[in-house]
């Protein structure tokens, strides 16, 4: 079977016959491959400086219809980089002494990472991560029994990277307090997985009353809360435990804190230099 070429080795092909603007486009794309290709494409034409004519030309320069063909290209590339070395176990290392528990539950997670990956919607990826990066939007983050530790990991990176970033006190009765200060520009993120809680969707309900943006992740069955939610992130999270495992969760979270930081790094880097002084001026860790 013939192996199908990839979108950078299409362009190292057409390199000859390329106008200079496709030529500063390509170096765009080449400089963060595949990810640069898979926004939208206007942000890929400002970040190129051509226009969005341009970015349609090479496209059929490179044998493809239109942009959303080569960006279906590189979104399956994409996918592919994380999954070859994430979640490719086709025969389990030979002479492992594993036990067939720690087997069996590693093999559940390999699954629920890849199905998650599989469902995961570029342009929802890409709406929440604007949304992140954005300082005017104010983020409130909070997690049930078992998910609140998920809040808690996102709201420790995200208000390293930004201001304006508030973590929900664990109690209930002072969730109105928060409430009070949310509006249309606020954005509430929720973790909610079965069991789902009702609190949580009362929250929900009460931030929808004041005009909030509502983030969900959820699991691959749907919390209630994704009725009312603007975007639902579904993870798979079944493994044979008597509890749900997160890790797939975990992965989009911290490919967000990853992607916000890319896109506010020239404020975050300084936000993290004052923090590293701060930690030298307490000198709450000690040099390594």
């Amino acid at each position: 079977m013939t192996r199908k070429p990839i979108v950078k080795e299409l362009i190292q092909d057409q390199t000859a016959v390329l106008t200079p603007a496709e030529r500063q486009l390509t170096d765009a794309l080449l400089r963060d491959y595949p990810v640069a290709g898979l926004q939208s494409i206007t942000r890929l034409a400002e970040a190129a400086s051509v226009s969005t004519p341009t970015v349609i030309r090479l496209a059929r320069k490179l044998g493809f219809d239109g942009f959303p063909e080569l960006q279906e290209a590189l979104r399956d590339e994409a996918s592919a980089q994380i999954k070859q070395p994430i979640l490719k176990r086709e025969g389990w290392p030979e002479g492992r002494t594993d036990s067939e528990a720690f087997r069996d539950f590693a093999k559940a997670v390999f699954d629920n990472l890849n199905h998650t990956i599989d469902r995961l919607d570029p342009a929802t990826f890409d709406a929440i991560a604007k949304l992140l990066a954005d300082p005017r939007r104010p983020i409130y983050l909070s997690g049930g029994r078992i998910t609140r530790s998920n809040a808690d990991y996102f709201f420790n990176h995200l208000q390293i990277i930004r201001p304006g970033v508030t973590l929900l006190s664990q109690s209930a009765n002072v969730w109105p307090q928060y409430l009070l200060d949310m509006d249309r520009r606020s954005v509430l993120i929720l973790f909610d997985i079965r069991r789902y809680e009702g609190e949580l969707m009362k929250l929900a309900s009460l931030a929808q009353d004041r005009e909030a943006t509502i983030v969900l992740f959820t699991d691959q069955w749907g919390s209630p809360i994704s009725r009312i939610a603007t975007h639902v992130v579904n993870a798979m999270v079944e493994v044979p435990s008597s509890w749900d495992s997160t890790i797939a969760v975990n992965l989009i979270v911290e490919a967000l804190i990853a992607e916000v930081q890319s896109r506010r790094w020239e404020k975050a880097k300084d936000r993290i230099a004052d923090l590293e002084k701060m930690f030298q001026a307490t000198r709450i860790f000690r040099k390594s």
